[in-house]
């Protein structure tokens, strides 16, 4: 568009000259000089003020010329403004996202079937895939390995233990365990009644034994526990049951409050992490994500098949159908977007004046200039042919004054 912004008023010069020398041949010459002075006059005009934004018309420093490279800071401020006050605010991501129904649009994408693709490997996901298989897998096993193990030593367990405690005695969860132990208590007692009668006479005189002493007290025995494990088993109030929830209730208060008690619970945790089969454990939870996800990358269509289809699917359908539970989580994810806007937006905002700072004036002259330069020429076009119906308008003014 730029050359034929150019060449248009190269044309009306053309006209210009010519009508200019050949006036008196025709009486509408003149009208067609009038057109063309005033069309070169407009596109000349219009030419210095395209040129005058971007440089200095003809290489000369003219005043007020040269305007975008002279002000790129400011452009660059004043866009950043922009962009924090018109969109990086939390209201205005809260109003934009609050009709938004992301978690339906994720569950429509995980319900859906992928068939597997077929033919040539397309798309970005293969050229990922091989950056992941080009990767040091030593040296990212060990990284895995060693960010786990230092996220874990630095993460205090007792609190979590603690918590986990309190919420199983609140929820009642710890009854099952209770059950079961008293059922294993039971079947014990069943299994090792020889060896206890056998441990009783043991320690029993042989004058005692005479009289069957040993029996009758292996048989209380016996007995009294048996009674013991089943009134505990069917009597939910038992005081045995209520003491147990008791003392683990306390140990949670000990693990909150008492130095001591989290010395060895945090010693247990860095055993463990010491433990060479934790390192083998995580090392092998990195290998298997990546080939889970070179194998997705490599073939989307696989993603869809398998345990793992069917549970994004599960997953997609339970969010389709469960309301409440798409608007929980469009809750939190409108949550969690405008905790980032209200964090970070003044970061994006620097990083965008900061990159418009840093570049050179050239740099900011070309990206302008590509991006609106095509418009810019239409207005040299425009200004062109405005200018000259003007000078028409004018020429007639004038020729009516005359007479």
């Amino acid at each position: 568009m730029r050359l034929a912004a150019t060449l248009l008023l190269l044309l009306m010069a053309g006209i210009f000259t010519a009508a200019t020398f050949y006036r008196h041949l025709h009486p509408a010459l003149p009208w067609v000089q009038a057109f063309a002075e005033a069309a070169m006059v407009g596109g000349l005009a219009d030419w210095f003020a395209v040129t005058a934004l971007f440089r200095h018309p003809l290489g000369l420093p003219i005043p007020h010329t040269a305007i975008i490279p002279a002000n790129k800071d400011r452009i660059g401020d004043s866009l950043a403004t922009f962009l924090r006050e018109n969109f990086l605010t939390a209201a205005v991501v809260a109003r934009r996202l609050e009709g938004v129904d992301m978690a339906a649009a994720a569950g429509r994408w995980l319900a859906a079937e992928r068939p597997p693709t077929s033919g040539r490997k397309r798309g970005f996901g293969p050229l990922v895939a091989r950056l992941i298989e080009a990767l040091d897998q030593k040296a990212v096993g060990d990284l895995v390995r060693t960010t786990a193990s230092d996220r874990l030593r630095s993460m205090a367990l007792s609190p979590v233990v603690a918590d986990a405690i309190d919420t199983t005695l609140d929820k009642g969860r710890h009854e099952p365990l209770i059950d079961a132990a008293l059922d294993w208590g039971l079947r014990t007692l069943d299994d090792q009644e020889s060896t206890i009668r056998g441990m009783v006479a043991e320690r029993t005189t042989w004058l005692l034994r005479i009289i069957n002493v040993d029996d009758r007290v292996s048989s209380s025995l016996l007995s009294g526990l048996r009674r013991l494990l089943w009134e505990m088993g069917h009597e939910p109030d038992h005081p045995l049951r209520r003491r147990i929830a008791d003392s683990l209730r306390t140990y949670a208060f000990d693990l909150r409050h008492f130095p001591e008690t989290q010395e060895k619970v945090e010693g247990f945790k860095d055993d463990l992490i010491a433990n060479p089969a934790l390192g083998k454990w995580l090392e092998g939870l990195w290998d298997s994500a990546r080939a889970a996800m070179i194998n997705a990358l490599n073939n989307p269509g696989t993603a869809g098949s398998g345990r793992l289809g069917e549970t994004m699917r599960a997953l997609g359908a339970r969010l389709e159908s469960d309301a409440p539970l798409r608007a929980a989580i469009n809750l939190h994810l409108r949550r969690a977007a405008v905790g980032l806007v209200h964090d970070y937006g003044d970061e994006i905002v620097r990083l965008v004046s900061d990159t418009i700072r840093g570049w050179d004036a050239r740099t900011v002259t070309e990206k302008l200039e590509t991006a609106v330069g095509r418009d810019l020429q239409f207005i040299r076009i425009n200004g062109t042919v405005i200018g000259g119906l003007v000078g028409l308008a004018i020429h007639a003014v004038t020729m009516a004054a005359a007479r």
